[in-house]
């Protein structure tokens, strides 16, 4: 890379292209492993739906290396990275919990939240950061109080956070460290909830997972998995979204203050065109297959590595209407921003749940709400798999 690319300015992540919607086409990741691109809409749902492709032969010995720095995506005891049997298991000890009907019992707690969270945020001096006064304190404040996580030193856990999804930013020794004192400190936690249960979902777990006899290894980090994903995502997909309603999306402002379904059917959209990452292949969305498989026309050969790219099936224009979307149309059919198949996203539901009262509740309390930033002003929260602002300064 040049000097004067590294000099640019990145764009905001609406504006990031992907790779064209085609057939299957090989490419090479960063550690040198040839995979299979796949990027059209009804093939990446195959390769995630399909018992065909699996996760667990990833992990097998002569599987060649994903990651140039491993983290937690790569766990062997991870959710992620089970397949069948073994990963039903496991997920039946957590999913219930994530049910759309289960998730709406905590609408009136989240909006309380967000809320409060609002009240304060009014009181601050203009112009303030929207990321430091509520798109960063508000995923942490959820997951908190759904894992009885409210004396946790969160510092440290986004320390850790950071860690366990590098992308580049942190070296193996330094990944392997925080993956530790991470790991331990979740073991002390379901300790912890082993010897004083509570009502909060750590515990839930904990109960669950002893009584089928879940191994603790797989508990632990399957509550850490947990953690991480119960604020890092919701948190950037949020900042990211509000770079974009801000900027280029603002005359969707008023429409988000009208009602909560409105707001909701804007966060279907918004996920899906305004991405978490760039362009690189998400080692979450990567399978093997366990035989020849022909998709569109390709056969990919037994024991090849296949990447998914959602963002760019999120695209396709031959089943999403090109060009900026109508924010306020229903998506149909639906996008695969959560992914698809078994390993679909379990907090899902909770995701549209914040992100929908934020956005929502947001535009009704601050209807003036105008940036103070430029898209060239912004500075990047870089190194993770994902990518999103450090801060955004906003006056009303």
């Amino acid at each position: 890379m040049s000097a004067d690319s590294t000099s640019r300015p990145l764009c905001p992540m609406h504006h990031m292209t992907f790779p064209e919607s085609g057939p299957p086409r090989p490419v090479t990741l960063a550690t040198g492993t040839p995979v299979w691109l796949v990027t059209r809409y009804a093939e990446v749902r195959q390769v995630l739906m399909d018992p065909r492709f699996d996760r667990r032969s990833l992990r097998a010995e002569d599987a060649p290396p994903l990651l140039v720095v491993p983290n937690l995506l790569d766990a062997p005891d991870g959710l992620l990275n089970q397949d069948g049997p073994a990963h039903q298991r496991l997920r039946g000890t957590v999913q219930r919990a994530f049910t759309p009907r289960a998730v709406a019992r905590w609408r009136p707690w989240v909006a309380s939240v967000v809320d409060t969270l609002l009240d304060e945020f009014a009181e601050r001096p203009r112009p303030a950061d929207v990321i430091e006064g509520f798109t960063r304190p508000l995923p942490v404040s959820v997951v908190s109080r759904l894992m009885g996580l409210g004396h946790a030193d969160w510092e440290r856990i986004r320390s850790w956070a950071d860690h366990a999804l590098s992308g580049g930013a942190h070296t193996a020794e330094e990944v392997g460290l925080a993956m530790r004192e991470f790991s331990a400190f979740t073991a002390g936690l379901v300790a912890e909830r082993r010897e004083d249960p509570g009502d909060d979902l750590v515990s839930g777990l904990v109960t669950a997972g002893d009584g089928i006899g879940i191994e603790e290894r797989h508990l632990v980090i399957l509550v850490l998995g947990l953690v991480v994903a119960g604020h890092e995502t919701t948190m950037t997909a949020l900042g990211n979204i509000v770079v974009h309603l801000l900027t280029d999306g603002k005359e969707a402002w008023p429409g988000l203050a009208e009602d909560e379904e409105a707001a909701a059917r804007a966060v279907e959209q918004l996920l899906r065109t305004v991405p978490l990452s760039e362009g690189r292949v998400l080692p979450g969305l990567i399978r093997r297959a366990l035989t020849d498989v022909e998709i569109g026309g390709v056969t990919i050969p037994a024991g090849s590595v296949v990447a998914a790219q959602t963002n760019s099936a999120n695209r396709d224009p031959d089943v999403f209407p090109p060009g900026p979307p109508d924010l306020f149309a229903p998506l149909n059919p639906p996008s695969v921003v959560f992914g698809a198949g078994p390993h679909h996203c379990l907090g899902a539901w909770l995701a549209r749940l914040e992100l929908g009262l934020a956005l929502h509740r947001l535009a009704v309390r601050f209807p003036r709400l105008r940036a103070e930033f430029t898209p060239d002003t912004i500075e990047w929260r870089e190194g993770q798999m994902t990518r999103s602002p450090r801060r955004l300064p906003v006056s009303w």
